[in-house]
């Protein structure tokens, strides 16, 4: 992967949609390597619906509906969201989030959100959407 030091993701892949490189510029390095160290732990690929997020963009997804918290992990680069729709991979998603260190987790139908953020916000945590 070119623009990457991790096995399994590269920095693009947590850009902002309205922001070209936003994800090398600003998600956190640490959260990528503790997400990467997950990954490994599983054999089958995942793939980020939403990384960074420009305050902008949040805004917009949550006049557009969406359940996107004001003070969003995302905001701070120590957020995503993978695409999820097994159950099975589902559960094995969670349990190499939360082998790695990763105890911020919300999950929905659709996807699992994970961050590491400590801004106001409580650690070991799950949630529903």
């Amino acid at each position: 992967m070119s623009d990457s030091p991790f096995k399994f993701f590269t920095f693009s892949e947590f850009d902002c949609p309205s922001e070209d490189g936003s994800g090398q510029k600003n998600m956190d390095k640490r959260f990528i390597e503790l997400l990467d160290s997950a990954r490994s732990l599983c054999d089958f690929p995942w793939n980020i619906s939403s990384g960074f997020r420009t305050k902008k963009h949040n805004q917009e997804l949550i006049a557009k509906g969406y359940k996107a918290s004001p003070n969003s992990a995302h905001l701070e680069g120590k957020a995503c969201d993978i695409i999820c729709t097994d159950s099975h991979k589902r559960f094995k998603i969670i349990q190499s989030l939360l082998s790695v260190g990763i105890t911020r987790i919300g999950v929905s139908d659709s996807f699992i959100h994970c961050d590491i953020s400590t801004n106001k916000k409580s650690s070991e945590v799950l949630w529903t959407y």
